[in-house]
């Protein structure tokens, strides 16, 4: 089987996963008026890799053959679109629902850091549990509730350090505690996947093989149901835990660009005389602010 004719075969085309990207990418545009700079490509980012995950070879790999297309399909969803979206949102965007009192209550509320990284972590192991996982491919709806569930919880762990709006944002030592609790949260699943028994999720042991991939998957790339378990436990352990490692510097970046803002106007040690001088930084619902 040549790569077009495996490509040809295992893409899906599901309509509705397409529109609801078109849709999702178009209505974003309208909303910026159509300027496609800066921040819309971070967003657009998003949608691609939405899309790429929901609806290529990837996801028919993942519903039918592979446990590791699967979590790379999960890691997808809950650790790269949902940053990817949300860097790439203005502030201007979400400011006039920010000054709503019901919005802001909800946004106040699973912002939490313990709401939101039990969100956002809690779901990762949940859909892990063999039950739900082997639920996932045995129903379509169940399915589906995972995805959104992933995209959901994921937009609210990334929130407390993404948010358009600075003042939603943890500060940046909390940030730091709360990205590597989460990376060591997901290495621990990485690492219990890796050298559980081979058949914890038993549809990748013997997988119905509409499409004829099997010999190809076996034979061809070498894949054993052990070795597809142990390279998705691998995914989650080491790829996830970099995606946290790159939050945390992305974090201290933005600590060290504040300290330089923080520090306009010092000269010599002291304030220049036309400059304002710095109020302390405080603290409020966890975000650091200067000035």
């Amino acid at each position: 089987m040549t790569a077009w004719q495996f490509v040809a075969a295992t893409w899906p085309w599901e309509p509705s996963v397409v529109l609801g990207c078109a849709a999702l990418g178009i209505g974003y545009l309208a909303a910026v008026r159509w300027r496609v700079e800066g921040r819309a490509g971070w967003f657009l980012a998003g949608v691609f890799v939405l899309l790429f995950a929901l609806d290529s070879p990837l996801d028919t790999l993942a519903d039918t053959y592979l446990f590791s297309a699967h979590m790379a399909q999960h890691l997808l969803l809950l650790l790269i679109v949902p940053p990817l979206l949300l860097a790439g949102t203005p502030a201007s965007l979400l400011a006039p629902a920010w000054q709503t009192a019901p919005f802001r209550a909800i946004a106040r509320a699973l912002g939490r850091p313990v709401v939101a990284w039990t969100l956002g972590v809690g779901a990762i192991w949940v859909w892990h549990i063999p039950a739900l996982f082997n639920a996932t491919l045995d129903s379509g709806g169940v399915h589906l509730i995972e995805h959104l569930s992933f995209l959901v919880t994921g937009v609210i762990f990334w929130w407390a350090i993404l948010a358009p709006l600075p003042e939603a944002r943890l500060a940046p030592v909390p940030a730091m505690l709360y990205l590597l609790a989460a990376a060591l949260a997901c290495s621990v699943l990485g690492i219990v996947l890796t050298f559980a028994r081979a058949g914890l999720y038993p549809a990748y042991l013997l997988p119905v093989d509409p499409l004829g991939l099997k010999p190809l998957i076996r034979a061809g790339w070498k894949l054993s149901p052990e070795t597809d378990q142990e390279i998705g436990g691998l995914l989650m352990w080491i790829p996830g835990g970099l995606v946290y490692l790159c939050a945390m510097l992305g974090v201290l970046m933005r600590w060290y660009r504040w300290d330089e803002q923080d520090a306009d106007g010092v000269v010599g040690g002291a304030p220049a005389p036309d400059a304002a001088v710095p109020a302390a930084p405080v603290l409020p619902a966890g975000e650091l602010h200067a000035r």
